[in-house]
């Protein structure tokens, strides 16, 4: 019995985020109230309570539910025993973009972060805990690439910090723009050609290299 019951409360937890998926893709964020995701997902509020405590933390649940599988491929980057950082990490963003574009739940989720939700007022945690997830993603990009640059993959005077700050930039604007504009991107094709162009300048430019300091 007990067994069941656990087993009934993880369904109408999935249920209640399936329908908040819908109603936030339809409505947007700040449009949705918690009535309306009771009413998509045929519960009472007291049970979307009974799971979540407001619509910052039903909204955070969900949207980690979609987070991409990529532990094994992130610890590999940061891996001094790893002899082709680089390449893991132009695995995990081709795989990104690759699995954005082709599993129709994940893209929506992402389409409702990107261009359906407005941090503000009772989303300010989630504004918090978005930035803190930014933060160590590209904290840890960044020591993916100085990583490479240890094995010789990159140039030894590469300006790491700035290279996670385009590479971090081309990633999310490009999402971005394929999910304001799906036609303007092939994601499934282009991926790879998309990351290695990053890559690419990161090599060749001098624009990406360390700058001399500057007399005291």
């Amino acid at each position: 019995m007990v067994r069941r019951t656990k087993e009934e409360a993880a369904e109408t937890r999935n249920s209640i985020l399936d329908a908040a998926e819908r109603v936030f893709f339809e409505k947007g964020v700040s449009r949705t109230t918690l009535a309306d995701i009771a009413l998509e997902a045929g519960v009472t509020r007291g049970a979307i309570y009974w799971h979540f405590a407001n619509k910052g933390d039903l909204f955070t649940a969900m949207f980690d539910r979609s987070l991409l599988p990529l532990d094994e491929l992130v610890e590999a980057t940061l891996d001094t025993k790893e002899a082709d950082p680089l390449g893991r990490i132009r695995d995990i963003f081709i795989w990104c973009m690759r699995n954005i574009a082709l599993d129709e739940q994940r893209r929506r989720v992402f389409d409702i972060l990107f261009l359906k939700c407005e941090f503000v007022e009772d989303m300010g945690p989630v504004r918090e805990r978005h930035q803190t997830n930014m933060r160590e993603g590209k904290e840890k990009i960044e020591r993916g690439l100085r990583n490479a640059v240890d094995k010789g993959q990159l140039p030894a005077l590469l300006d790491t910090h700035h290279a996670t700050t385009i590479l971090h930039a081309l990633f999310t604007g490009i999402l971005y723009d394929s999910l304001m504009w799906p036609e303007s991107i092939d994601l499934k094709n282009d991926a790879e050609r998309l990351i290695d162009s990053c890559f690419d300048v990161m090599r060749y430019s001098p624009h990406m290299l360390l700058r001399p300091a500057g007399p005291l």
